[in-house]
């Protein structure tokens, strides 16, 4: 049953299509709580997976879900039917290091554009 207790049947998709769960979750459960989840059972087959909960992204009916918030928060009418289980997509975004982030040569002023008019 979907809604035991104010609870949510939740299943997390990955990108190669596999599923993780369904679990129930209670309304109380936040988000952050949700990715460490995630990042607990991550298949260890799988290459890449995430290692830190700012590495994951939810989404959940067409929204990036934010750490802060609760399942409560995010649920929807279609969640309250008998048997309905929720999907959340998992997109996993490497955190960058500071190299990444800033490759040498990288002057913003080289990147400007100037055009003249004559």
């Amino acid at each position: 049953m979907a809604e035991v207790d104010n609870q949510l049947e939740i299943k997390f998709r990955l990108t190669d299509g596999s599923d993780i769960g369904p679990k129930a979750f209670p309304d109380a459960t936040t988000v952050a709580a949700l990715k460490e989840t995630v990042i607990s059972q991550w298949p260890r087959e799988k290459e890449n997976g995430p290692k830190t909960v700012k590495e994951v992204k939810l989404i959940s009916a067409g929204k990036v879900l934010d750490n802060n918030k609760t399942v409560k928060d995010y649920r929807n009418p279609v969640s309250n039917l008998v048997g309905a289980v929720t999907t959340m997509h998992v997109i996993i975004q490497p955190l960058l290091t500071e190299k990444e982030k800033n490759p040498k040569g990288d002057d913003p002023k080289m990147n400007k554009c100037v055009c003249t008019v004559m």
